[in-house]
């Protein structure tokens, strides 16, 4: 069965479009990102919200504005802080190993 996992930061230019490009390529899994920003890349909509499985947010602030924007679409999602700042660039090697650290301990 496949696991839909949504990654989330700010403006969905460097740490989330990274961290969906690491897990698409894994077997089992469907990835997609989006940033809270009103000038997101990707800006979050609701329907991203209900596909995902898992929700992985870069920064407890995130997490902040995600429960008050979308408070109605989250019942009974799983929401992740990773804590990982906003230090790094896209696909930045750092970045990626980090995320390969925190993110799979949450995955079936």
């Amino acid at each position: 069965m496949t696991q839909n996992l949504l990654f989330i930061c700010a403006q969905n230019k460097l740490r989330s479009p990274t961290a969906e490009q690491v897990f698409s390529q894994r077997e089992g899994l469907e990835c997609d990102s989006a940033g809270l920003a009103p000038d997101a890349d990707v800006p979050l909509s609701s329907e991203q919200i209900e596909w995902a499985d898992i929700i992985f947010v870069m920064e407890k602030i995130h997490r902040n504005k995600l429960s008050k924007r979308f408070k109605a679409h989250l019942n009974g999602k799983q929401v992740i802080v990773l804590g990982i700042p906003d230090d790094y660039e896209y696909m930045d090697p750092s970045l990626v190993q980090l995320l390969k650290l925190k993110v799979p301990p949450f995955l079936r």
